[in-house]
Formats: structure tokens, C-alpha cells, sequence
């Protein structure tokens, strides 16, 4: 059995727990294995770069961050149009994949990642997905790998600001990673203590923002904590059009949203604001040992479903347990945050603000 792995899009915590899970599996369960693994992402596959990996390369790298076999962003809205050289790139991953007999190709990603595993899916192709990031975002699962551990950075980095926040009793701004949805932010903040949430569901009203301040300076409470992500947005911009967000966007004399809230804050409440962005280190290090976990029983389901030939499917975890997930179900699709669930009426009960 020749089986093809590739970890796609961003880089986050736990790609080689899961891999390690996947070639374990195999190893212990199949006769005769190769794997093969393509580097950086799809661009290995369309190119043909690759090497022959064996049981050692994925020995010693269950606490590892990064990924082994390094990654690209390879947008698919790009995937259907050639490259500088004129080259089809579809045409050119089915062709590597044919020409090395694979049997499956093991794909590690996140959304954009598997609306590609989708397509190749369809090209008729075998594939066999896990769901990667740290937004948490992926259709069809209750968690991703990543997502703890960007949790326990963003959280510890909004720790480190209470300290300080205290002792010099200012507005702290802590810009937590997520352009389209809250997931991490929304964790992060409640788990670091936070006072105001923003997140990219909920549109904010500056306004409201600067009450939930002014409360809290007259209730005697001497510095307050937001943890914003940096897809969050005003209600304002949420009415403008794609196109017209993006022009103002650009126009923008503020180098993120979270400096032009804290110029706001400063302007309608006259507290001090400042900003930290933890930024990449949420997707580095080691994984927490939760990723760990889920990252081999991940890997492990990956593999059955390979010995199986239960291709075309994502691995996820619902209510704890394994499940199987058509690819066609989960490309295309984002896994947003609900602003009228449960969770986010229990967070307001406490006197958090998400700003609207």
C-alpha cells in the first residue's frame, strides 16, 4: 500500500502528532506501507516534490510543532488557473499522484485546504482529509487540532497583560488571531478574564464599547481587558460592501482594528489604551497535550478509514466521538460562531461586553 500526505495552509501545532498518528496506525495494521510525502503542501504535489519517508522520520515528533514536511498557502480559488508556466495544476496533482500508484493521499488542512481535497475528490482521486486550525473553523467537527493550544497561548498572553493592566490601571487591547470567525477569541478571553469580546459575528458599536468602560472605571475598577480578534468589525463596516470595506480598509491610517478601537476608546472615554498582538505565536511551539490526544486518535481514524477504503471523507470528533465526514459536506463551509447560542448568553450573564 503506497499511501500520499501533504499538510496544507497555515502552519499550527499538532500537524506532526497527527501525521505520527496516521503512519503509526498503518505501520502496526498493514503488511507493506510506503508513505510519501509531498513538500509544502499542494505545491509538492503539483510539482512533484517528494520523499519516501520510513517509521523513524515520524519517531520523536508527537511533541513537535511546525510540520516536517513543511507547508504553502495554495489558494483555491487559484486552482483551476495554470501557473506562470502555463501549467494545470489539477492536472498536474493527478498526474504525480497516478504516476507514484498511490492508493490514498492523506490531507491536513484546514477550509480552504479542503475545498481543494474536495475537487481532487472528485477528479476521482482517493482521499482521506483531517480537519487543521487554530480557528476552529472547519464544518462537520467540534474541534480541530491547533485550536487548544492557540487557546493556551492567547490565553497566557491576555494573563500577562493583567499584571500589568493592574499596575499601571490602563484599557489593555489583546488582538487575538481570526479574520472570520471568533472561536479563539471567544475562548481566549473568556478563559483569560476578560472584560469586553470582540468578535467578527457580532458587529461592535463603539459606543457601547466606551459605556462598558465608563461602568467599569466607576465602579472603582482601575484598568479592563479586550480581547478582540482581528477579523472584528464595527456594525458600520458590517453594512458595507465587500469591495467598499476593503477600499476603506486600505485608506485605513491604523495598522489593525485593534489600534483604530484604542483610538476610539481614547477619544470618547480619555483612558489609556494600549495594544499587544501575540500574532504567529499562537500557531508555534509544542502542542498542548489535548492536541496530542485528539491528534493521534485523529490519525488513527484516518488510517482505518484508508484500510477500509472509505475514501472521500474528513475525520472529525463530534460529542467526543470519532465520525466521518463527506468532503463535500465540509468544503465551502465556515463553522461560525453563534450569536444567540447558549455559550454566548452565558458570557454576557457575567457582565462581559461583546461591544453591541
Amino acid at each position: 500500500m503506497k499511501i500520499g500526505m501533504l499538510t496544507s495552509g497555515g502552519d499550527c501545532q499538532s500537524l506532526n502528532a497527527s501525521m505520527r498518528g496516521v503512519a503509526k496506525a498503518l505501520y502496526n495494521n498493514v503488511k507493506d506501507v510506503e508513505i510519501i510525502g509531498f513538500h509544502e503542501g499542494y505545491k509538492g504535489l503539483i510539482y512533484g516534490e517528494y520523499h519516501t519517508m520510513n517509521p523513524k522520520d515520524f519517531s520523536g515528533i508527537l511533541t513537535q510543532g511546525g510540520t516536517i514536511i513543511g507547508t504553502s498557502r495554495q489558494p483555491f480559488k487559484l486552482m483551476r488557473t495554470p501557473d506562470e508556466n502555463g501549467l494545470d495544476k489539477v492536472k498536474a496533482m493527478k498526474n504525480t499522484y497516478k504516476k507514484l500508484g498511490l492508493e490514498c493521499l492523506v490531507v491536513l488542512g484546514g477550509n480552504g485546504t479542503h475545498k481543494t481535497a474536495n475537487l481532487l475528490s472528485e477528479e476521482g482521486l482517493n482521499v482521506v482529509s483531517l480537519p487543521k486550525t487554530i480557528d476552529n473553523d472547519i464544518w462537520g467537527t467540534d474541534i480541530t487540532f491547533g485550536f487548544q493550544s492557540a487557546v493556551n497561548i492567547a490565553t497566557n498572553a491576555i494573563d500577562c497583560i493583567h499584571t500589568t493592566a493592574a499596575s499601571h490601571g490602563r484599557v489593555f487591547i489583546v488582538e487575538v488571531m481570526g479574520h472570520k470567525v471568533g472561536w479563539l477569541t471567544l475562548h481566549a478571553g473568556v478563559a483569560g478574564g476578560a472584560d469586553i469580546i470582540l468578535l467578527p459575528e457580532i458587529p461592535y458599536d463603539i459606543d457601547k464599547v466606551a459605556k462598558a468602560l465608563k461602568k467599569r472605571e466607576d465602579e472603582g475598577k482601575k484598568f479592563s481587558i479586550l480581547a478582540v480578534a482581528e477579523g472584528a468589525i464595527s456594525k458600520e463596516d458590517a453594512q458595507l460592501s465587500k469591495k467598499k470595506l476593503k477600499e476603506k480598509r486600505a485608506k485605513s491610517p491604523y495598522p489593525s482594528v485593534s489600534y483604530e478601537i484604542g483610538a476610539k476608546i481614547e477619544e470618547l472615554t480619555g483612558q489609556e489604551v494600549r495594544v499587544t498582538i501575540p500574532g504567529h505565536t499562537q500557531r508555534g511551539g509544542e502542542p498542548c497535550p489535548y492536541d496530542r490526544v485528539i491528534s493521534t486518535r485523529f490519525g488513527a481514524a484516518a488510517a482505518n478509514l484508508i484500510m477500509n477504503k472509505e475514501y472521500g471523507n474528513m475525520v472529525g470528533m463530534v460529542n467526543g466521538e470519532i465520525v466521518k465526514v463527506p468532503l463535500s459536506e465540509v468544503a465551502g463551509k465556515l463553522k461560525m460562531v453563534d450569536p444567540d447560542s447558549s455559550f454566548i448568553k452565558e458570557i454576557k450573564s457575567l457582565g462581559i461586553s461583546f461591544g453591541d
